[in-house]
């Protein structure tokens, strides 16, 4: 259960999953009609946008040589 309590294999990964579920969050918001193409496409980008700016933070694979 404490596995549970710290995301398991996904723990490393809230921003992802977070942006990820926006993303589709305003995708269906378009497609029942709550909102339109402009207030989608402007969600989708800020999202992406942190998704990319998290991806970019990472720190990189340190070799030693």
């Amino acid at each position: 259960m404490n596995k549970f309590y710290k995301g398991g294999f996904l723990s490393g990964y809230r921003t992802y999953i977070m942006s990820s579920v926006g993303i589709l969050s305003a995708i269906a918001a378009y497609a029942v009609g709550d909102s339109d193409i402009f207030i989608t496409l402007q969600s989708i980008f800020t999202l992406g946008g942190i998704f990319f700016l998290r991806k970019s933070n990472e720190p990189k694979d340190k070799s030693n040589g």
